[in-house]
């Protein structure tokens, strides 16, 4: 589970993020990275439409991209902000997918943003 530290939870933060940060697509994720001038830890956001499935399909996927982002905690740039939107798709997809897909738009997102 990702630390409070770690996870973007005001609306205002998503929207900023969505709208001005880099984005990362993939077959089952949109990635979209922000450099946060605040410089505090990475932090991490996931958006999980009704498009995924029931709430059962959206929470598994959902709990695979926070593991997948809880793996990045420690190795991505401090002060980066991470929304992953999940797509249609990504309940199908599997956990070794979902994982690369994340790690490979987090890293792309924090080289550019130093």
């Amino acid at each position: 589970m990702l630390a409070k530290a770690n996870r973007i939870t005001s609306a205002g933060d998503y929207k900023i993020v969505v709208r001005r940060g880099r984005r990362f697509v993939a077959a089952n994720t949109v990635t979209y990275v922000r450099a946060n001038s605040g410089g505090s830890d990475a932090r991490f956001g996931f958006i999980v439409a009704k498009s995924v499935g029931g709430a059962t399909r959206r929470n598994r996927v959902r709990r695979q991209l926070k593991a997948a982002s809880h793996l990045l905690v420690g190795s991505t740039n401090a002060g980066t902000d991470v929304v992953i939107r999940a797509l249609p798709g990504s309940f199908e997809a599997s956990w070794d997918t979902l994982r690369a897909e994340v790690i490979q738009a987090v890293s792309k997102g924090s080289a550019r943003s130093e």
